[in-house]
């Protein structure tokens, strides 16, 4: 892959309170698109952070139902990514790429 597809695959990293309390374990949480695989979101991280992946886990999250201006609407699903980091590695997701 190259690196234009590698920026395809890793939209954004996720910045949440559990995000941020799984990163003390080594743990990265990123937003992929849907039709992202598992050792494609693993190459991916491993070319843009330089960094070493133990594991890749994904889950698909539903769109909320959502009222707006008075009418029922529906948020897009997306993917989500966590990913494991080896030992001693570490993906500062504050500072960009």
């Amino acid at each position: 892959m190259t690196a234009l597809n590698h920026y395809d695959v890793i939209l954004s990293p996720v910045i949440t309170e559990k995000a941020t309390h799984n990163s003390e374990f080594d743990q990265v949480t990123f937003r992929v698109p849907l039709t992202a695989t598992k050792p494609q979101i693993k190459a991916a991280v491993e070319a843009l952070f330089k960094v070493k992946v133990l594991a890749v886990n994904t889950l698909r999250v539903k769109g909320k139902t959502k009222m707006f201006r008075g009418r029922p609407g529906v948020r897009s699903d997306w993917k989500k990514a966590m990913v494991k980091l080896a030992d001693g590695q570490r993906i500062d997701v504050t500072t960009g790429i």
